[in-house]
Parts: C-alpha cells; structure tokens; sequence
C-alpha cells in the first residue's frame, strides 16, 4: 500500500491575499514528492520522474497480486520539474502502477499532472467503469482550481480514456478542451515536441507478448486459493475412501490453469479463435492431450477418466483465459457480456460432466 499523509499549506491561496486565515487544499506527502511548486492557487506538489527503489518494488509486489487493490495516490494537481501558467496539463488515473509508467518518462521536462480519483484503478478499466469519466474530470478542474493555475484551456488526456470521456461536455461545463495523447507514456515527449500531434504509431494500441505477460502473475497467483480449495477437496475425497486422486491430478490441473492464464495471453494473437474462451479451452484441449500421452495414453488412465480429463481441464482453461478479458485491448464491455453469455453455461456443464466422470471411474476402480 503507498501511504499518503498530508500537510496543509497555512497561506492564503488567493493572490490577493484577502481570504484571512484561510487555508489551502491539504498537499499530499509521499516519497514520490520532491517538493511543493508555488502557484496562485496554493502549493502543488512536485514529483520525482526517476522511480525509487521502494516504486520498483511496489511495482513488482503488485505484478503479484500483493496490495494491488490498494495501490493508489492522492487524486489532485501534481507538477513536474518547474511549470508555467503556459505548462502543458496531462491527465491520469490515481493507480500509482499507472502514475509512475507516466512520470518516469517525463525526465527533463515542465508541465502539469492532474490526476483524477478512480478508485486506484488504472485509465483502461476505469474509463470502462466510469470512474475516469466526464463528471469526475469536471469536478478535478474545479477542485484544483485549475483556471487559476494556466491561462491555456487544453488538457492532454490518455488515448485509452477516451471511452469515459465526452469532450464536448468537458468544453462545455469547464472551457477546458480535450486533445488525446498517444497511447504509449514513452511517447509523451515526442508528441509534445511535434506540437500535440499524434502519428500513426502513437495511436495504435500494439499489446505486445511483453505487454502481456507482464499482467498474466497477478492472474495466475488468483487462482492459487481456488486451487488449494480444489486440492483440499482432493486430499477428503482419499482419506474418506472415495477414490484415488494422486500427483497425476494435481499436475493436471495446475497445467490448465497455467495453459488459460499464462500461455493463452502469452500467445493470444497466434491462437485460433476470437472469443478469449475458446482460446482458452484449445490452449487447455493441447495441454489434455499432452498430460494423457505423459500417463501412458488412455489405456493406462481409463476411458472414464480419459473423458474426464478431456471435459474438466479445457473447461478450466478457457475460464482462466476469460478472466484476461479485464486486462486486454482487444475487447470491448458489450463484447465481454455477449461472451461469458454463452461460454459460462458450456463451461459449467462440461466441467460438472467432466467431474462426475472422474469421481465414477474412481469409485468404480475402488470396488474392482
């Protein structure tokens, strides 16, 4: 969790100075923060743009799922190396994940970062949900008193956030107009120094194999609790007669989770298919198919629990592989719905046949 305590600056924030004792919005402090910027409408924190060793750690500990749901920084105005009331103003989320990618590009340069609440979560899924949306935006500008603070009206927002956005209600509700960066934070400077403009390259969302195997840890570790609970299952089943489960089903289902979580994303534009299930579930038949000719082909295994296999694993996953969806650029919410429409109820009619199969062909060994 990055910690955010506060401290308030007790002079008055008016320029004129007529507010009396009339204190300014309390400025965050974090390890990230330099320093204050002094401005009009108060003091703005200052940011570092080179990432700590404790930003480099938070970052890996939540590549794993430790403290993710709480990594967040304060919503508010922000400054980078010293800015003008002619600074460029960029906007983001308050995961810190997503603020750090952004400042650890802007070394050398002076603008403005003004980040709006989402809830910690980052510009793609909050836009989706929400949270980076108009209302929340309209209400930052205020909050900050941004007016004050440029003489420009022209906000640099993130190309992902723009399913969240209406810029014309923006323009409309805080005379700020809405430009959309490039989607990559590598490269803001480039678009800055070509006048905000944008090329070809800068607009398409690439979601490389590196992209994605970076976000396949925190899935893979969220199916670790559900694995324990499917292996205790296991363990009661031996020690009360009801069968035999040994390592073989332990691999086995360790594998499928492993072929939807990590190996789908990792090969997702290579894999045949468009719904991420159906990848899933070929990822997991290829996996099946493999674990049956490790233990001898079905001769050895049984055809009941052959069947089994063939059933519960893919079923596995495919729902591992959907639960990627969240993560990836190639999928819209209405697309999202449509597929877990469809893909749930066979998931969960292969998987209970796939079980009960396996549970018979293991009574059925017993009393042979």
């Amino acid at each position: 969790m990055e910690q955010n305590e506060y401290q308030t600056n007790s002079r008055c924030a008016c320029s004129s100075g007529c507010c009396g004792n009339t204190q300014s919005p309390p400025v965050p402090k974090a390890p990230y923060i330099t320093g204050l910027h002094t401005t009009t409408a108060g003091a703005i924190p200052q940011v570092a743009t080179k990432l700590s060793a404790r930003d480099i750690i938070g970052t890996w500990k939540v590549r794993w799922g430790i403290g993710r749901m709480n990594y967040k920084i304060s919503p508010g105005l922000y400054s980078v190396g010293k800015p003008d009331d002619n600074s460029p103003v960029l906007v983001t989320a308050n995961y810190k994940l997503t603020f750090d990618c952004l400042r650890k590009e802007l070394t050398s340069l002076h603008l403005w970062i003004l980040v709006l609440d989402t809830k910690g979560v980052n510009v793609w899924c909050a836009a989706g949900k929400g949270t980076f949306g108009t209302d929340e935006l309209v209400r930052r500008i205020s909050a900050v008193r941004l007016s004050e603070i440029v003489r420009h009206r022209t906000l640099i927002l993130p190309q992902l956030g723009a399913t969240g956005i209406a810029a014309h209600e923006v323009a409309k509700k805080s005379g700020f107009q809405v430009i959309y960066g490039p989607v990559r934070a590598e490269d803001i400077k480039e678009f800055l120094n070509a006048g905000m403009k944008a090329t070809q390259e800068m607009r398409e969302v690439q979601f490389t194999f590196t992209d994605r195997i970076v976000l396949t840890p925190v899935d893979f570790i969220q199916w670790m609790k559900p694995l324990l609970v499917f292996y205790g299952i296991f363990f009661i089943l031996n020690i009360s007669g009801l069968g035999h489960f040994g390592i073989t089903e332990l691999f086995a289902v360790l594998g499928s989770v492993i072929a939807g979580c990590i190996l789908t994303p990792a090969f997702l534009p290579w894999i045949p298919g468009r719904a991420f299930a159906f990848k899933g579930a070929l990822m997991g038949l290829i996996w099946t198919v493999v674990l049956i000719l490790l233990t001898g082909g079905a001769s050895q295994t049984g055809i009941l629990k052959t069947l089994s296999y063939l059933l519960v694993l893919p079923s596995v996953s495919a729902y591992t592989a959907m639960n990627f969806t969240g993560s990836s650029t190639y999928t819209s919410p209405s697309g999202v719905n449509k597929e877990m429409r469809i893909a749930i109820p066979i998931m969960f009619l292969t998987f209970i046949c796939g079980m009960i199969l396996f549970i018979l062909s293991n009574v059925l060994k017993t009393i042979l």
